[in-house]
């Protein structure tokens, strides 16, 4: 990756791990500043200063219309929901959308068996897609940039990412929504959730479940981070909730910094963002993932362990990393 990432990453602290049952937390520091001031969609919303609606009356799927009536720029999540409208998306990308601008952002469903109208705007959702499903997705978009340059995800893959979420979690949804299984587990995840607190200055988190590291999440800005936190933090428990893992003891901070440090060796593409900024796309062995990159800093980067995330390839089958890596070598 290249030397300005490297140097980033270098430059994150990791605190004290937080432990419960089969998870440990560690919360991430940043020494640099924010890159930039801008709104988190909770906010946006809460102050009506974000409208987010279809493209037209008839919709179209992995497309949405956000117009950010706001005097500064706007985050929205890769994973984070929307839910209302014709039917409930998440955010295929990090996206910082410009100040008083209409943006046309890339979207999956997230509610397979709902196409009605139930509102003409969409609401904040609460919910961010956990990692094992995001990250399903998070690849596959990256595989749709490799070959298109477009923010295009694997839908079928998506679906059944939420349908095998549901079976596990035992819930039924009359539309396959994934928020309905997230409402249907809050008191599980809140049963773990008070023990992973925001800290002064925190601006990430890096999980494992069961001892094995599945993700983190780092966002610049300490302001937007604390209000993010609860989403991010929810996203990982609904995954560790559903896996049959014995407590265990606390990650080694060791195990923790070689994630952080495997990302610094990956190889990284780079594509124009649908707003401010530079969509990075990273991949090595062990972990891919992505960070959105504005003024030469992060805004926001997400990681996820490769191991037990799997992406299907043309074929119906299961596309693995070396059958990746030689596409790409052979296109690039």
């Amino acid at each position: 990756m290249e030397h300005g990432m490297k140097d980033r990453l270098q430059n994150v602290q990791l605190g004290k791990v937080q432990q419960f049952r089969n998870v440990s937390v560690y919360p991430l520091f940043l020494e640099a500043g924010a890159v930039v001031d801008h709104l988190v969609l909770r906010e946006a919303i809460e102050q009506d200063l974000v409208v987010i609606r279809e493209v037209d009356e008839g919709g179209h799927v992995p497309e949405l219309v956000v117009v950010n009536n706001a005097d500064k720029p706007l985050l929205i999540l890769d994973g984070e929901e929307l839910f209302g409208a014709k039917q409930n998306r998440v955010l295929n990308t990090t996206v910082l959308l410009r100040k008083k601008t209409a943006t046309i952002i890339p979207v999956s469903c997230t509610e397979q068996g709902r196409w009605r109208y139930e509102s003409k705007t969409f609401k904040d959702s609460g919910y961010i897609m956990s990692p094992r499903i995001r990250g399903v997705k998070n690849r596959s978009v990256q595989e749709s940039l490799y070959r298109s340059g477009d923010y295009r995800s694997d839908q079928g893959a998506v679906w059944s990412g939420i349908q095998e979420q549901a079976v596990n979690a035992s819930v039924q949804s009359p539309t396959g929504a994934m928020r309905d299984i997230h409402e249907a587990r809050k008191a599980d995840v809140g049963d773990y959730e008070r023990h992973f607190p925001c800290l002064d200055a925190q601006k990430g988190i890096l999980v494992a479940i069961g001892g094995n590291v599945v993700g983190m999440d780092m966002v610049s800005n300490g302001g937007s981070y604390a209000m993010l936190h609860g989403k991010l933090v929810k996203s990982y428990l609904m995954d560790a909730i559903l896996q049959e893992a014995e407590p265990s003891k606390p990650m080694d901070q060791a195990k923790a910094r070689l994630f952080i440090d495997d990302i610094a060796e990956c190889r990284v593409d780079r594509y124009k963002s649908v707003g401010h900024g530079w969509d990075i796309r990273f991949e090595g062995r062990r972990l891919f993932g992505s960070a959105l990159e504005y003024r030469k800093g992060l805004v926001h980067l997400a990681a996820f362990a490769a191991n037990g995330v799997v992406q299907r390839n043309d074929g119906g089958g299961m596309a693995g990393f070396s059958s990746r890596a030689a596409y790409r070598r052979s296109n690039h």
